[in-house]
């Protein structure tokens, strides 16, 4: 009996030791790879630092504008800030993988479902996870090819890609050199490869433009032909987190609103709205995931310089530029219709140059402003002439713009409103002005 006894605690003994070595072994791998043990306590108390060299694993801006960033099992929101634990705002994500890091991700733009626009969604080698208000989804995760057939698992990064920047609503997955363009509505696939472009880490859409992470890089890339022009891959710290010692634009600060003077204004068929100041302009529709000035050529290449007036007329965009006028086919990207610029006496019966123009919707009279005079100009007829001229009670205007509100014309930083043109011709008494607001255009009292 006293043998028995004895061989059976030498078993005890023998397994508990065997236990403690195994469980010393698993917390010495979870240190190593940085992950948080069971009873919540973080055995690696240093976190990462996004100023020093990070290759983030994935990107997306949240349904409210702001843009989180994902780098192992932390997270920084917005672009300055310490790291925290991802599980602390996206906590469902550790009840069914333990979180080492987050393949891709990024923020669903499909309007016409309300119930999956603004998601984010979230990829986890073989899973798909949908979160909106930092709450998982019910149902959710699933297989990835469940919710996007014939993507790939194990992805390396996804960006959205609204109808008007590519020809529908789309999403592009990465995987290596390969990309996945999944059209949203009809959920088909075109594979394409972009070698020249580098394997993406993580991929990020921010007013229009596309960004494909990799290393402590970026590279910005067009999202329907992967070109890529401009000198890159540039520094990411230098663009998109406020480093001490980093930066490319000296420290500038946002503009005072009360120094804005606006050379146009307009909105394309498609709701995308521009302001035009000097040899930049501004997205006025996307201040939800920020603002920013970027050159006119970025996305109307042929132009150069301050630009006179925009209007936009059907899927076409307007560019006056003293005597000449540029026509863009708004579709996608803007592209200059062929045989363009002309001479605006050819294309609309008037000479340069003017000083504003402006079409109201779904009216076929575009308004074009010369000093103190307004011409209308119908756009339906042929030969495009000037059939009507008014006086307006201005020497001078900088922009003018019409929309459902009516016309606002823009004098420095202020602008005034009328119900419509031909008010604004008749009017004996000019409303009171009003100040450009930081809220439209992303400017600082």
């Amino acid at each position: 009996m006293t043998a028995v006894l004895l061989s059976l605690y030498a078993c005890l003994a023998l397994a508990l030791s065997n236990a403690a070595q195994i469980q010393h072994d698993v917390m010495t791998k979870d240190a190593a790879e940085g992950h948080s043990h069971p009873n919540g306590e973080d055995h690696h108390d240093a976190k990462p630092d996004r100023c020093k060299d990070i290759e983030f694993d994935a990107i997306t801006p949240d349904e409210k504008g702001n843009t989180f960033f994902f780098k192992g099992d932390h997270l920084w929101k917005g672009f300055s800030g310490p790291a925290e634990l991802s599980n602390n705002i996206f906590k469902e994500l550790d009840d069914y993988h333990l979180l080492g890091h987050v393949d891709a991700a990024f923020r669903m733009h499909h309007q016409d479902d309300p119930s999956v626009h603004d998601h984010i969604y979230f990829f986890l080698d073989d899973k798909v996870f949908s979160y909106y208000n930092y709450t998982l989804e019910k149902g959710y995760p699933v297989e990835i090819q469940q919710e996007f057939p014939d993507v790939p698992s194990h992805l390396d990064a996804a960006v959205e890609c609204p109808k008007g920047e590519c020809i529908t609503d789309s999403v592009l997955f990465f995987k290596g050199n390969e990309i996945y363009s999944f059209d949203i509505k009809t959920k088909s696939v075109k594979k394409k490869v972009w070698a020249h472009l580098p394997n993406c880490t993580s991929a990020f859409r921010w007013l229009e433009h596309y960004y494909c992470f990799h290393g402590y890089s970026f590279t910005r890339f067009h999202p329907v032909s992967g070109d890529v022009t401009g000198a890159y891959p540039k520094a990411a710290r230098n663009y998109f987190m406020r480093c001490e010692g980093f930066g490319h634009g000296g420290g500038e600060k946002r503009q005072r609103c009360s120094e804005v003077k606006l050379n146009a204004i307009t909105t394309d068929d498609t709701g995308r709205s521009y302001a035009f100041q000097d040899e930049m302009y501004i997205r006025l529709d996307t201040h939800r995931d920020g603002s920013h000035h970027f050159p006119i050529s970025r996305l109307w290449r042929e132009i150069s310089g301050v630009v006179d007036a925009v209007f936009n007329y059907g899927d076409n965009m307007y560019i006056i530029q003293g005597d000449q006028v540029y026509i863009y086919k708004s579709a996608v990207h803007y592209t200059l219709i062929e045989g363009y610029p002309k001479p605006l006496k050819e294309e609309l019966g008037i000479d340069g140059p003017v000083d504003a123009a402006f079409l109201c919707p779904n009216q076929h009279i575009v308004n074009v402003i010369q000093g103190q005079k307004m011409y209308d100009i119908d756009l339906a007829a042929t030969p495009r002439a000037v059939n009507m001229t008014r006086p307006i009670p201005y020497s001078q205007i900088d922009a003018g713009f019409c929309d459902g509100d009516g016309v606002k014309v823009f004098i420095g930083p202020e602008y005034y409103s009328y119900q419509s043109p031909l008010i604004l011709a008749v009017g004996k008494i000019k409303p009171p002005p009003q100040k450009i607001s930081p809220k439209k255009f992303g400017c600082e009292e």
